[in-house]
């Protein structure tokens, strides 16, 4: 199967072996768009691509810069999305219902998004939708063996408006806890401060469903005290409240189960060590490329011929 996968050239997360994990399973033409680019995908297509040589065309692209160029995606074959923000379709922010719009104008493209609940409502709306979750890069984190000397700790950010009720949480347990808050550059440097942290927070709040950051935490060998995004999400990734990691639901079960963790350490660290095994062998981004590339295998729901648009538009007299 010959896939041309177009991604964002410029963006803080580093998914390079994302993008080698979907390559090593496809004869795969992967190319890195910029802002331009994704700003004119038409203007890229009639200049950089053939789109009769590819089995699939997936994106991974801008939703913001996809939902102002619907009238030319519309015209491609084989189109499949990869989706990581979904979940803002339904909580509240700028895109709440907007990739339900999107989706419902492209009934015949699949995609793929990193929440087993979001898959599972969009498929309600009638979208081709698929559950592959956001995994980690396995050749950036995992566990250095360093003294872990910040007992409670997070590191990612809270600007954006869909962290509001993370920033939230965070703040509140840093009045009753000693919770470092923090940022890094990524890669080596985030490993790094992954290991120096015993207990990671994730406060995923309201999202439904588990960042990068939780699948990082697990990697890095931290015990991941996480927001409970409920029983399916659970379900599909493997996870076990008091197994391979802690789930809570407020503020006060967390610091329950956060005061027996500690009077636990061995309750804390088996919890560790079986997350931490959990990610390396199902959640690695080696393993995360060929569940994305079994989706791309799936046949899709059949498209207009070409041309259907203009047609009914000259049927209609407009």
């Amino acid at each position: 199967m010959k896939v041309l996968f177009l991604v964002q050239k410029d963006q803080r997360a580093i998914l390079d072996e994302l993008y080698r994990g979907v390559a090593a399973h496809c004869e795969c033409d992967l190319r890195w768009l910029d802002s331009d680019d994704q700003r004119h995908l038409r203007r890229y297509f009639k200049r950089e691509v053939d789109a009769s040589r590819y089995d699939r065309i997936l994106f991974f692209l801008r939703f913001k810069q996809e939902i102002r160029q619907v009238g030319f995606i519309r015209s491609l074959p084989n189109l499949v999305i990869l989706e990581h923000d979904a979940y803002q379709n339904y909580i509240p922010c700028k895109y709440t219902g907007k990739f339900s719009r999107h989706y419902r104008q492209l009934p015949w493209a699949r995609v793929i998004s990193s929440g087993a609940q979001v898959a599972r409502r969009l498929r309600e709306e009638g979208v081709d939708a698929h559950f592959v979750p956001k995994g980690y890069d396995q050749t950036l984190v995992g566990e250095l063996g360093l003294q872990r000397d910040i007992e409670l700790g997070f590191v990612g950010s809270l600007k954006s408006v869909a962290y509001a009720q993370r920033k939230a949480f965070l703040e509140a347990l840093a009045q009753e806890e000693n919770l470092l808050i923090t940022r890094t550059e990524s890669g080596a440097d985030y490993n790094r401060m992954l290991n120096r942290i015993r207990f990671f927070v994730s406060a995923d709040v309201g999202m439904g469903e588990y960042m990068i950051k939780n699948f990082e935490a697990m990697a890095a060998g931290c015990v991941l005290l996480a927001y409970d995004q409920g029983e399916e999400e659970n379900r599909a990734l493997g996870f076990e409240d008091g197994v391979n990691l802690v789930l809570y639901r407020d503020l006060a079960e967390l610091r329950r189960k956060l005061a027996q963790l500690r009077e636990q350490p061995a309750l804390a660290a088996g919890i560790a060590a079986r997350g931490q095994a959990l990610v390396h062998e199902r959640y690695g981004f080696h393993s995360i490329g060929s569940q994305i590339v079994n989706c791309l295998r799936a046949p899709l729901r059949p498209s207009p011929a070409p041309g259907w648009v203009a047609r009914l538009r000259n049927r209609l007299g407009v």
